[in-house]
């Protein structure tokens, strides 16, 4: 019987997410604590293989359970077992052609940075920081270069094992809220450090180092090297997965929201998009 998962976590303790052979991954916590209540080994896949000290609010994995328990069992069964980190959110029974992985429309992630001339405190780990003057509008007419199917390149990690380096990136904001500015994007999938190291670039653009239309010249390059420095993995979270209808999931939160943060306002600098 194959059963989705619904997961959040704060990444900060883990390796990422995925299982190493060395240090302890979001995976391995999960998967220990499936095994206590199903009593055999679980193994899961996730929709995102997140990086060390990346979290999650809207995490997606799929597991062929061995045994027939309630599905309040893989909810608060296992959250049970679990590190206070990791929280499973919800369960559901799925049909064998779910895949958590494939059967994913799009991921969407948000890029946390405050910026602010001291680094934080309290949210230490959670969030990216720079500390000087940063033009959001320079930042939002580069990301714009952006969006549709490209090679990127230019923005992938050396050890990225992806097959093909072109994505289509649906959408990406960049707007600021008070002394936080948020970067919020939507792809078919993402590249190994893809994120953050588009984030990076958009810095180094909103820091005045280039100007905007050295996005363009990075995408047609195909060459990391080239690009800006690799964000701060704190600041960034998984915050959306979306699926067909069909496999009648719970209805993801507003991938645009978390705890402390508004919705979009008139302050918002943003570029869609949209399917034709």
């Amino acid at each position: 019987m194959r059963i989705a998962l619904g997961i959040e976590y704060n990444g900060l303790p883990y390796c990422g997410w995925q299982r190493q052979a060395q240090g302890y991954s979001v995976q391995d916590a999960l998967e220990d604590a499936l095994e206590k209540i199903a009593g055999c080994p679980v193994a899961v896949t996730a929709a995102g293989r997140t990086d060390a000290g990346v979290h999650a609010s809207a995490q997606v994995v799929h597991l062929d359970a061995p045994v027939t328990r309630p599905l309040t069992a893989w909810v608060r069964g296992v959250n049970t077992f679990l590190p206070e980190s990791v929280a499973v959110q919800w369960a559901r029974h799925v049909p064998e052609g779910f895949h958590a992985r494939f059967s994913a429309l799009s991921r969407s992630y948000r890029y946390v940075l405050l910026n602010h001339p001291v680094r934080p405190g309290l949210n230490s780990g959670r969030t990216g920081w720079y500390h000087g003057k940063l033009d959001v509008q320079r930042m939002q007419e580069a990301a714009s270069r952006l969006l549709g199917e490209h090679d990127f390149s230019s923005f992938r990690d050396a050890e990225c094992q992806a097959h093909s380096p072109v994505r289509n990136l649906r959408c990406l904001m960049v707007r600021r809220e008070g002394e936080q500015i948020l970067f919020e994007l939507t792809a078919n999938a993402f590249l190994h450090h893809m994120v953050r190291n588009l984030v990076g670039t958009l810095l180094w653009i909103g820091r005045g180092k280039q100007p905007v239309e050295w996005i363009s010249e990075l995408l047609a390059a195909r060459d990391r090297r080239l690009a800006g420095p690799t964000a701060a993995a704190a600041g960034l979270h998984l915050c959306h997965v979306e699926y067909p209808a069909h496999w009648n999931l719970p209805i993801s939160p507003d991938p645009w929201r978390t705890a402390g943060l508004s919705v979009p306002g008139r302050d918002v600098l943003s570029v869609r998009m949209t399917d034709e």
